[in-house]
């Protein structure tokens, strides 16, 4: 044998051979559209799923549509359809041809013979003891319901809410639906929106599920024409992809908007949450008349509520208000200092914010050092200067701002929405004065009832933000934590676990402390909210001792 020659075979030393490793691509830096980021993070808007989908766009069209009529001192009329649409129509809806399975095993919910047949055994042999226990006189459980097909396949449904608010200007109804971030819900002050998409998300979500356009009939008030436009949105380019858009005539001298658009989602899972979004709607704008349907093709599944108006009373409109010196950050003062219009920064400080008058704002600027002065420009601050006003804000003493903003559903109101909605043997309502967290005032309203109509024992929370239910994540809420753990119920000689009892407390603010990333609830963490809620309940519960 010789020493110098491997004992390995050229195929194992050919596959012993390394390989030269490659070299990486080059990455190219991408940007993402508005539109397109919330496409791929529709579950921080509320859109996680097609059951959370279909009530997150009854939600914000509802909304929105309160929001056009209150704006015009109207008292709203508000109705919401939900068409369920069965495969054969969407697929007609989008010029699809109805396709009949060739291979039935290819399928996701198909089921061997042998399956078939194990099961319809099972089903036979419950059904027998239930038929034995019965003839017995024992107690028979209803039959367990039969699992639904595992298939995938999806439920379609087209959303139509139609309102009696201010209407969209013509030119303007494209940018409103189809441009996200893009909208009049930007200002300072109480809003019921919660991330300013309304129906933009609804739209995209409609793009991703359906394909469909949205479609929108509008006309204002005293307008001889309605505004009709059917769009979709490009979500790469965040711009409305237009369709039609033209005026027609407007014989009735109509005035609001009706929105059309059709949507996957889930009825059966959601169902049960949008009943109790309208119906809490109902308690919280007693002022407000609903009419809400669910269609099907079979009209056992027909669904139709009428929410009627109780008062004609209508809570005031909430006002736009300037930043509080305590509540803005150094992005916010450069955007502010790029949008003034006021040249000195001792007019700046005057008119920028609340709560600095002329000898305040001279004293801020003397405060500020020797490179500040009250005629200086302020479009010339350099970043450290507006470092320092920064920090000057923070540690400066401000006077509160005022509640005088903000526009809460009224004691009034509110117990006259329990009473509608629930009929309870008793009921009290409390109303706070504004107070402050981080510069933003807030005002917390609150009721307790006992008794009433499809209310369950225990404790029932009813969770209100800037006049919106929250319906999800309850247990962490400020509102549910103060109920279960703060409140002796038993010195008011109330039941916490056989009494019927309602919970209500309505918290509005230019600025709603929301926690997690649906927004579903208010942080139990600062200290100004949950004591505010203590007090208020406290104080409603007591007045229902009185009556």
């Amino acid at each position: 044998m010789e020493s110098g020659r491997s004992s390995e075979s050229p195929e194992v030393a050919k596959k012993g051979k390394s390989k030269t490793p490659r070299k990486p691509k080059d990455s190219i830096l991408k940007q993402k559209s508005p539109a397109e980021f919330f496409a791929d993070n529709k579950n921080i808007a509320g859109f996680d799923n097609p059951g959370k989908c279909l009530y997150t766009t009854v939600r914000e069209l509802v909304e929105n549509a309160l929001d056009s009529a209150e704006s015009i001192s109207e008292l709203p009329v508000v109705e919401i359809t939900i068409e369920e649409i069965g495969r054969s129509k969407f697929n007609s809806m989008i010029g699809l041809a109805d396709h009949e399975r060739r291979d039935e095993a290819l399928y996701d919910d198909f089921e061997t013979a042998k399956a078939r047949e194990k099961r319809l055994a099972k089903e036979a042999r419950v059904l027998e003891i239930q038929a034995k226990n019965a003839a017995l006189g024992k107690k028979v459980k209803d039959p367990a319901a039969t699992k639904a097909a595992k298939g995938r396949e999806a439920s379609y449904y087209r959303v139509t809410c139609k309102d009696n608010g201010r209407g969209m200007p013509h030119d303007d109804i494209p940018n409103m639906f189809g441009r996200v971030l893009s909208g009049t819900k930007y200002g300072l002050k109480q809003t019921r929106g919660k991330f300013g998409l309304g129906a933009k998300m609804a739209l995209i979500w409609s793009k991703m599920s359906t394909g469909l356009p949205i479609e929108i009939t509008s006309s204002m008030n005293s307008q001889n024409y309605t505004s009709f436009c059917r769009l979709d949105i490009d979500i790469h380019k965040n711009v409305p992809h237009i369709h039609m858009h033209e005026k027609r005539e407007n014989k009735e001298r109509w005035h609001g908007a009706e929105i059309q658009i059709v949507i996957e989602g889930n009825w059966t899972t959601y169902r049960s949450k949008i009943l109790h979004y309208m119906r809490q709607m109902a308690v919280i704008t007693p002022y407000a008349q609903f009419l809400f349907q669910f269609v099907s093709d079979s009209p056992e599944k027909n669904v139709t509520i009428r929410f009627t108006r109780r008062t004609d009373i209508m809570p005031s409109v909430p006002l736009e208000t300037k930043y509080h010196p305590s509540a803005v950050d150094i992005l916010l003062i450069k955007r502010l200092i790029t949008e003034t219009s006021k040249q000195t920064l001792l007019q700046f400080l005057q008119h920028e914010f609340v709560n600095i008058g002329k000898s305040h704002a001279e004293r801020l600027i003397g405060e500020m050092g020797p490179d500040f002065s009250p005629k200086m420009s302020v479009k010339s601050l350099t970043p450290q200067q507006i470092v320092r006003i920064h920090q000057l804000f923070r540690q400066a003493k401000f006077d509160d701002p005022s509640g005088d903003i903000l526009s809460p559903a009224g004691e009034y109101n509110l117990r006259l929405g329990i009473i509608k909605e629930l009929h309870p043997d008793m009921v009290a309502t409390f109303s706070g004065s504004a107070q402050v967290f981080e510069g933003h005032p807030f005002i917390v309203e609150a009721g307790v009832s006992v008794g009433g109509k499809d209310v369950k024992q225990g404790l029932n929370v009813f969770r209100f933000a800037n006049r919106i239910p929250l319906l999800f994540e309850q247990g962490a809420d400020v509102v549910t934590r103060t109920a279960m753990k703060r409140i002796n119920w038993n010195s008011y000689k109330i039941n916490q676990t056989q009494d019927k009892i309602g919970v209500f407390v309505s918290i509005v603010s230019t600025k709603i402390p929301f926690k997690g990333t649906g927004k579903e609830y208010i942080g139990d963490d600062i200290s100004e909210i949950a004591s505010a809620v203590k007090l208020l309940s406290n104080a409603a519960i007591s007045s229902n001792q009185k009556l």
